[in-house]
Parts: C-alpha cells; structure tokens; sequence
C-alpha cells in the first residue's frame, strides 16, 4: 500500500515531486484568475484584504516552475478553523508551516501519492501586510534584464537540486534578497495597508 503524502519524508516527497522548469505560458494567469474565484468562496470575501498572483509564474517570459504561487491575505480576526475546512473542501491540501508568517497556514493543490496531477497550486495564507514578494514579483516585471539573469539561475540550480526543495529554495534566497531590497528602494509603500 503506498503511502499518504502526510506520511512519506521530505526525501520521498522530493524523489515524487522533483524541481522541474517550464518555459512562460501566458494561460497560467487566466488559471490563476480562475482560483481566485474559487478561493474567494472558500474563503469568504469578508475575510480576504488582498490576494496577489506571484512567484515566476507571474512574470511573463520568465522560467517558472509550473506552479501557481497564491498570497491569500486575510484578516487578523479570520475564524482559522473555518477557513481550513473550507480551502480543504474545495480540494486542497492543508500544511502547516510552522516556519512561514503568521497565521503559519499553506495549502496546496495538484499533489498525489503518484506525483503532480493538473494544475499545481501553493496558497500562501498570511495576515495584511506589506509583503516582499510582491515587490519582488514587480521589480522582475518591469527589470526584464533582472529576470533573465533569475531564470539562469533558476536553470542552473535545477540541475543541482532536481531533487532537493529546500536547497533549490535556499540557494535561490541571496538573488531574492538582494532584488527586494532593490525593489523596495524603487517602488516603496507600494503595498503597505492603510491604517
């Protein structure tokens, strides 16, 4: 009997679900508008104050993994138990990320026991905030030079850590710091919430 995903090692989860690059495909914008609705019902739109499309496959002709990064931002007094049971219910798998921003919640979609399946989605659940994901995603946009030297990266690293999330994510982590820092210089308050 195989095992549940809850069940098997990072080491295991690597092994079935490996870093693997995609060219840009402009569709993956439409999908992402496509889950918001959906997550905007499971959610309730009283307890969302931002939701955003980010990560590489929000910037156009930039290599990406092929999956859709969500920030879901809600408010500080969001029922957290509910919003589990219904994101859960609408197909998603829930995981607890101890390590992440408060309220500490992800949940993700297109994962099985026997590897991806359709779309792959990461929900990003964190509480209103003036998040640097955001900047970065807009500095790639408008620095297509900046973008094109991620994707080499990106590329370069995948070869390295096919099979090893956290060191692709890690060693990815310098290019990222230094780019929203330069991003925050550039457009600052940009997403800052009023008060």
């Amino acid at each position: 009997m195989k095992k549940s995903l809850h069940e098997m090692t990072n080491e295991e989860l690597w092994q079935l679900f490996p870093i693997i690059l995609s060219e840009h495909q402009s569709i993956w914008k439409e999908k992402y508008l496509s889950e918001k609705n959906i997550l905007k019902q499971a959610a309730g739109k009283e307890n969302i104050v931002r939701m955003s499309h980010y990560g590489s496959t929000s910037v156009p002709g930039l290599v990406a993994k092929p999956t859709i990064d969500i920030l879901l931002e809600i408010v500080q007094d969001t029922d957290l138990e509910q919003l589990k049971a219904s994101i859960c219910s609408a197909g998603y798998l829930y995981s607890e990320q101890p390590e992440d921003h408060p309220p500490h919640m992800m949940f993700m979609k297109g994962y099985t026991p026997h590897g991806f399946e359709g779309q792959v989605y990461h929900i990003h659940v964190r509480y209103g905030g003036d998040w640097d994901e955001l900047y970065f995603r807009d500095y790639l946009i408008a620095h297509t030079e900046a973008a094109d030297e991620y994707g080499r990266l990106k590329r370069e690293l995948m070869e390295k850590y096919t099979h090893d999330r956290d060191g692709y994510t890690y060693a990815k982590s310098k290019f990222i710091k230094k780019y929203t820092e330069l991003a925050r210089k550039e457009i600052t308050d940009r997403y800052r919430l009023a008060d």
